[in-house]
């Protein structure tokens, strides 16, 4: 058999098994190149080519994997984010794309969110790094990691509340060189973790409980309902963030947090229920869709002020 006929007939069994025919043959394709240990454009140049006959069994196994609805993350053990690859675990949420908003958002607010001569905005003096950033519920490390990377500023303190999370997270913040400036803390939100922050960054869970069996299979039965269960209306862990980062934000810092599909008004109210903080804007994402929440601390708030 062809690489390209064995290709079509796993397409064929994904699809039959409630799998969206574009994304079906995406996968079928990405697993016969994860078996052959081909890029795209070997795999377009040879698929006409017969399947070797050692890989015909590891290709059964991983498109079976994927047919019983496995995520292909879970199946590849890996998930880029920000242009990095992190290794993704069922103890962690598998990162999706638009979380990287909430990394855009970040880096936005280093460029102009500080006001001119602020301790924010002056950076890294010559004693080392000045700049101190959260990142609530880290899961695999993916915006402790892509924030470290992207500002040599700062230290992170990353929490979680699973300590095999946390343990993917250390594991990804190794292989991407910033381990020395990211600290893993086993913490529900901020509770009991030191320290007055620049910008706290969460994506938090936020799958109203009742919804939670309606969610896709590939994330219902496989990644951790700890991150992704947020209590009856699917705000209980960002209402604590929102508290908590009244007198853990310097004046003029920010708390930037994910939220789910029809959630603004609820994000909204939560906010207003403390004026030293200030919605500053709502980000939608690709779809249109109320997706990231961006929060400022008054600059004339003190910085424990509650």
């Amino acid at each position: 058999m062809k690489i390209r006929d064995a290709v079509t007939a796993a397409r064929g069994r994904l699809v039959r098994a409630g799998i969206e025919p574009g994304e079906a043959a995406f996968d079928a394709e990405l697993l016969a190149r994860e078996v052959l240990g081909w890029d795209l454009a070997r795999y377009i140049a040879h698929s006409d080519e017969p399947i070797p006959g050692s890989l015909v069994t590891p290709f059964e196994v991983l498109v079976g994997r994927r047919e019983r609805r496995e995520p292909m993350s879970l199946i590849l053990g890996r998930r880029e984010f920000w242009g990095l690859e992190f290794e993704v675990t069922s103890d962690v949420l598998t990162p999706r794309p638009e979380t990287e908003f909430i990394v855009e958002e970040a880096l936005a607010q280093m460029r102009s969110g500080w006001p001119e001569g602020s301790p924010q905005r002056r950076g890294r003096p010559a004693s080392g790094p000045r700049l101190l950033f959260a990142d609530v519920g880290t899961g695999s490390g993916c915006l402790a990691v892509a924030l470290a990377r992207e500002i040599g500023a700062a230290r992170v303190v990353a929490t979680d509340v699973s300590e095999a999370a946390l343990e993917v997270a250390r594991r990804n913040a190794r292989r991407h060189g910033v381990a020395d400036r990211v600290t893993f803390v086993q913490s529900s939100l901020l509770d009991g973790v030191g320290g007055v922050f620049d910008l706290i960054v969460s994506n938090p869970p936020y799958v109203p409980t009742d919804l939670f069996v309606t969610l896709p299979p590939e994330v219902r039965e496989h990644e951790p309902r700890l991150a992704l269960d947020g209590g009856p209306d699917g705000l209980d862990a960002i209402r604590g963030l929102i508290a908590q980062a009244v007198s853990r934000l310097t004046a003029g810092g920010h708390l930037i947090v994910e939220f789910g599909v029809g959630q603004e008004d609820g994000v909204r109210q939560a906010a207003s229920r403390w004026p030293p903080l200030q919605l500053q804007r709502i980000r939608l994402d690709l779809q249109g869709i109320p997706r990231t929440a961006v929060l400022t601390k008054r600059p004339d708030a003190g910085a424990r002020e509650v």
